[in-house]
């Protein structure tokens, strides 16, 4: 049975998160920032038709955002978190075989759907998502993944298709991977464009038509299984099962700038407490630690970085532990005099839980660990983040990350659950 891909993107996912429970906003520019409100990371078409880009500092365009009446939110992912998983139970009403690509994305396999008509196949999933998530989804048919993602852009581009492109059915394929520039060919990079433009290959169906061993000898196999892919030739299979987790990351800009090492302890403290409840979650244990500290590049003033990489004495998911590794971290690269703008940790040399190696001269309880850990993340899963938090990681925060302007938590908080007045 020849393979079959259908590649389904909500559409501008962050803005129409914040339209799902303010329908108001519905045709009105919306942007949305990054942590502390620094950076524009999501922008409604609306937005688009303005300029705003991607990357673009909030105040470099505050005057623009002020005339145009432009509604700008803080990240809230907690509620993008919640609002992708929906959508991507609603997909599985529609096919088991699916594969979460991203945040906003999934593959679907319609490789036996073949008796369907899958242009409408395709308008009743995606309108089924938007009646039940209230989330637009644009959908792209073909017969590889890489192909797939070519439609879904087409199909957001082309408001007459609705929402649905089609490959399969396509009457001039050609002429739609002309119109197709290289660098927006899923898989091809920055270096990779400006090679291949330098050499005359500007296009999707140039790239298509491209010497196997020319791409073989300047791409790698890699580069030739994405030309093979646009010939409709399948290379890539749908990932069900994600592979491992190579490291875990909590890495954040400070709300204000850091000049005291109590408040860097502080952050640290919470930033491991976050990396360690992702841990837990993914069911993996961590063997070593790294610590970070940045000052701001982009001020005047003296500069300073630094990272140490620590090996844990025994690999551990124990939030307590880790963080006594971190500020051992933390203390040893710090210097005075200097104003901190960001901090992080990283966790590596990760194994699955249930598969980690005693130490000999290990004097804790394991099972108690264990135990509070559970305890610990009920309670907050229950009753929000930071119920329960270590001392370490303080109780005022002065130099958390700003979100002024973040929407309620419609979904995850029963205080923040929307009001309707009939």
């Amino acid at each position: 049975m020849p393979p079959i891909f259908a590649l389904v993107d909500c559409n501008n996912f962050y803005a129409s998160c914040e339209r799902v429970f303010n329908p108001m906003l519905e045709g009105k520019p919306i942007v949305v920032l990054s942590n502390n409100d620094g950076c524009v990371v999501a922008r409604s078409n609306e937005a688009k038709v303005l300029g705003i880009k991607m990357g673009m500092p909030e105040f470099q365009i505050r005057p623009l955002l002020r005339a145009h009446h432009v509604h700008v939110f803080s990240s809230n992912y907690t509620l993008y978190g919640d609002l992708s998983q929906r959508v991507m139970e609603t997909l599985e009403q529609f096919c088991s075989d699916l594969e979460i690509y991203s945040i906003d994305e999934a593959f679907l396999s319609l490789s036996g759907f073949t008796s369907r008509n899958l242009t409408e196949y395709g308008r009743t999933i995606g309108s089924t998502v938007k009646r039940w998530t209230g989330i637009p989804v644009s959908v792209g048919i073909a017969e590889t993944k890489t192909l797939a993602k070519i439609a879904n852009r087409v199909a957001k581009r082309t408001p007459d298709m609705g929402g649905v492109c089609d490959l399969l059915t396509c009457p001039d394929r050609e002429t739609l991977l002309g119109r197709v520039a290289v660098e927006d060919v899923w898989g091809i990079g920055p270096n990779h464009a400006h090679m291949l433009k330098q050499h005359g290959i500007t296009t999707a169906l140039q790239l298509r038509q491209a010497d196997d061993q020319w791409i073989r000898k300047r791409m790698g196999i890699v580069g030739l299984r994405l030309v093979m892919e646009l010939r409709g030739v399948s290379c890539l299979e749908l990932e069900q099962c994600p592979a491992p987790k190579q490291s875990l990351t909590c890495s954040r800009a400070f709300g204000k700038l850091i000049s005291t090492l109590a408040e860097m302890e502080e952050a640290v403290s919470v930033y491991t407490s976050r990396v360690a409840e992702k841990l837990r979650r993914e069911r993996l244990a961590a063997a070593v630690l790294t610590v970070c500290l940045t000052t701001n590049e982009f001020k005047e003033g003296p500069q300073y970085s630094n990272a140490l990489t620590l090996k844990l004495p025994v690999v551990t998911d124990t939030t307590s532990e880790l963080i006594r590794c971190a500020l051992q971290g933390i203390r040893a690269i710090y210097r005075d005099g200097y104003l901190y703008k960001k901090a992080g940790v990283m966790l590596t040399g990760l194994v699955p839980a249930g598969q980690t190696q005693a130490d000999l001269f290990d004097d804790r309880d394991r099972g108690k660990s264990k135990q509070l850990m559970s305890a610990l993340d009920s309670i907050n899963d229950r009753w929000g983040a930071d119920t329960l938090h270590y001392a370490s990681s303080g109780i005022s925060k002065p130099w958390k990350t700003q979100c002024h302007r973040r929407s309620p938590a419609y979904t995850t908080d029963w205080n923040a659950l929307p009001i309707v007045n009939a």
